[in-house]
């Protein structure tokens, strides 16, 4: 009788009120929509960032950018210390939004791939439980939407401008890792596996390492079914294969690769350790877990090992390698391999698929028990560091930017959009003048092969005065060339990273490396590097401080630029090689 009662305004505003949110209850693919719909508004605001440790190196992308709208091809037309499908993205998100930062482009625009495959899991989960689709949906927007790594390497708060591509490998891995453990439909699994595998290999390439030993484990359960493999691998075969066919870059990536393992020859073990030691309350956990689930799960383990020896197959094969102790040691294994070659990355975040899989099943199994109390305990104990540490540093970066005023800048476009405190800011213009009245104490330091600072990178007083520099000696070279008449169409740095044909609208030279660590992704100049090197028309060499790092980089590109380059003083800061013939130089 009530429903054919006429409802009030209100009793109707509220229905469709609770309509809505239980569609979006039972939809959680509406709610990731949402988000992403949000993320133009973000970007177009264009947010002052806090500056933060390492925060130039998100300004490799700008120069990959730059070389890719020349029609420059990573791997190809210059040397990357990863794969290029990051700086293709970002290239794209830049051109739809050229006023955004760069910060906030570099780090979301891996969700234009993890976006879909995550709702393609979403989509195959929430049919069955919507609940469990959740649990699934909003740790993934939360390590996707908030730009921080995991691991702490400075003591202040301020934005995570570094290892961007090892955020992304670990968000692309935790989509993989949602869908080999909870995915149903084959062709979904096949889909998510193969374009998962794709992206993490031209993102980077332990992290495709990393997710074979995913991929591997799920097959060996079972849970990766044969023709889902072979569907996955067909695709990830034959888009390789068209690649190299039609471009040649996927060999130009591997000899990018070989390269760099040349370049750091250091043995496997040593950096294992190192990922285990940084990462050890996380390794404790999964060990303390691996331990407990193998003595629940000890009887009928042993009994799936009688079933195996008696009758030999792969049917009986899986049922031995589907326990949650195995599963969660490979995956230990993988983050291990990933996190062995990183320095800042949201690691081992793809653990939670996993656990999530084991604590329901634990509850499935034993209900709320004393058993499952222990299994709940410590698998939050994995889970639980990475997502608060995220929340701490995210909190204390954007609390503490109401200390922090905007970097005023001419010429720094979205790249100076970045908040600094007063006290930092003093402390590198007491800084910048000390490097130019002491700069022959600098370079006996560096040439002793010594930093000023031994966190210097990550120094955020660094940061701000490299940024204050930059902007000084642009403003140079735009009085250089109105004075000389000339202009600079291609310019390099001599220098960890070079955003200035971005900032100036010019161009790069080909085949030089970006992301110039000289001891760890810069390969000896070849024959192409030399002459794009002598070809190149201005040459910047900073000098606030000079270090061991510029010092070596000098060392590589000077018998280029000697014979066809003048060097000059164009600030306090800056040194500059000008090609001969293009002006003259007094």
């Amino acid at each position: 009788m009530i429903s054919t009662m006429q409802a009030s305004p209100d009793t109707t505003f509220s229905s469709k009120r609770h309509g809505f949110f239980a569609t979006v209850a039972r939809q959680p693919l509406i709610v990731l929509a949402l988000a992403v719909a949000c993320l133009p508004l973000a970007i177009i605001v264009t947010l002052v960032m806090p500056i933060g440790p390492m925060y130039w190196d998100h300004y490799i992308y700008l120069d990959a950018a730059n070389r890719i709208f020349d029609g420059q091809i990573p791997s190809i037309d210059f040397f990357a210390p990863v794969g290029g499908l990051g700086y293709y993205l970002f290239a794209a998100w830049l051109y739809l939004f050229p006023n955004g930062h760069p910060l906030l482009l570099s780090s979301w625009s891996m969700m234009t791939v993890t976006v879909p495959l995550m709702a393609l899991v979403v989509w195959d989960l929430q049919k069955r439980s919507s609940a469990i689709a959740y649990a699934l949906l909003l740790p993934f927007l939360f390590f996707s939407l908030l730009p921080f790594n995991t691991g702490e390497f400075y003591p202040y708060p301020g934005s995570d401008g570094f290892g961007i591509y090892n955020r992304q490998i670990c968000q692309l891995l935790y989509v993989l890792a949602a869908a080999l453990v909870f995915a149903r439909g084959w062709q979904v699994l096949a889909a998510v596996t193969a374009l998962s595998m794709l992206a993490l290999l031209f993102t980077k390439v332990t992290g495709v390492a990393a997710g074979g030993v995913l991929c591997l484990m799920a097959f060996l359960a079972g849970r990766l079914p044969l023709r889902a493999a072979l569907v996955a691998a067909t695709s990830f075969l034959v888009t390789i294969g068209l690649l190299e066919i039609a471009t040649g870059v996927v060999s130009a990536y591997a000899a990018d690769i070989l390269s760099l393992v040349l370049i750091n020859d250091a043995s496997l073990l040593p950096r294992l350790l190192q990922a285990a030691s940084i990462n050890f309350g996380v390794i404790l956990s999964c060990s303390i877990l691996v331990f407990v689930l193998l003595f629940n799960e000890f009887a009928p383990f042993f009994e799936k090992i009688r079933a195996f020896a008696a009758k030999p197959g792969f049917a009986s094969l899986g049922d031995v390698a589907d326990q949650s102790f195995f599963w969660l040691a490979s995956f230990v294994v993988a983050g291990l391999l990933f996190e062995s070659q990183n320095t800042g990355s949201q690691a081992f975040i793809f653990l939670w698929p996993l656990l999530l899989a084991i604590l329901l099943e634990s509850y499935r199994r034993k209900g709320p028990s004393a058993a499952f109390a222990m299994i709940a305990v410590v698998a939050l104990g994995v889970a639980l560091p990475p997502a608060i540490t995220i929340a701490q540093k995210t909190a204390r970066a954007w609390i503490g930017a109401v200390n922090t005023a905007t970097l005023e800048n001419r010429h720094l476009k979205a790249m100076g959009a970045v908040g600094v405190r007063d006290i930092v800011s003093l402390r590198a213009e007491r800084l910048h003048t000390h490097y130019v009245e002491y700069r022959a104490t600098y370079e006996a330091l560096a040439t002793a092969g010594e930093f000023p600072s031994f966190l210097l990178h990550s120094d955020m007083d660094f940061q701000a005065l490299w940024l204050q520099t930059v902007d000084g000696v642009i403003s140079a070279i735009d009085s250089y060339e109105t004075v000389h008449k000339v202009r600079f169409e291609t310019i390099m740095t001599i220098d960890f990273t070079n955003p200035f044909p971005w900032l100036m609208d010019r161009h790069a030279p080909k085949h030089v490396a970006i992301g110039a660590d000289p001891y760890r992704a810069v390969p000896p100049p070849d024959q192409r590097v030399h002459d794009a090197v002598s070809a190149v028309d201005l040459a910047l060499y900073p000098t606030c401080p000079p270090t061991m790092a510029r010092l070596k980089l000098l060392k590589l590109y000077e018998p280029a630029l000697a014979a066809g380059h003048r060097r000059i003083t164009l600030t306090p800061c800056f040194d500059a090689f000008v090609r001969d013939g293009l002006a003259s130089v007094p």
